[in-house]
């Protein structure tokens, strides 16, 4: 058995203005990006959705979960709800408003007196459970804290309403 080596020429390297040992490029690319179709958002989806269903149910979920931090928050009222939450979730809902209202010193759904912090929507993401059922985890920002709320809407009488609202 023989072992012959065989050189290879070197692959010629483009040269540019690099510098030091982290290879910063200073010659600023001018090429347009490339622009072509954006691939939709991913989801953990059990059933075929289409893209723009996800969409309209995402933006849904996001003003209905601003609406909701701003309920127990005690900046807006828990009627404002009613129409798109099951009986149980407006009771809990009500009661956690009432909770958070005693702890603060102010009376739920009148809104806080003086400097508060806001809390913000800053992302929803979905999941399709069936196509009459959408499971939604959800990140909201108060300061400089993130809390998640988890919830469950389902088609009911052809209207989207939470069946299931979870605070972490």
């Amino acid at each position: 058995m023989t072992i012959t080596a065989t050189t290879v020429p070197p692959i010629p390297l483009p040269r540019g203005s690099i510098q030091g040992s982290l290879a910063l490029q200073l010659i600023p690319d001018h090429t347009p990006p490339q622009v072509g179709p954006t691939p939709g958002r991913p989801g953990g989806d059990v059933v075929p959705i289409e893209q723009p269903l996800r969409q309209r149910m995402e933006q849904w979920a996001h003003r209905y979960a601003q609406a909701v931090v701003e309920i127990v928050n005690g900046d807006r009222p828990v009627s404002q709800v009613v129409r798109w939450t099951t009986p149980e979730v407006y009771a809990n809902l009500t009661r956690r408003a009432v909770l958070v209202a005693r702890a603060g010193g102010h009376r739920p759904g009148e809104g806080r007196r003086g400097q508060v912090t806001r809390s913000q929507v800053i992302g929803v993401r979905t999941c399709f459970v069936t196509p009459r059922k959408v499971e939604v985890s959800i990140h909201v920002r108060h300061g400089e804290r993130s809390r998640a709320i988890a919830a469950c809407f389902e088609l009911i009488r052809d209207r989207w309403q939470c069946s299931a609202l979870e605070f972490a």
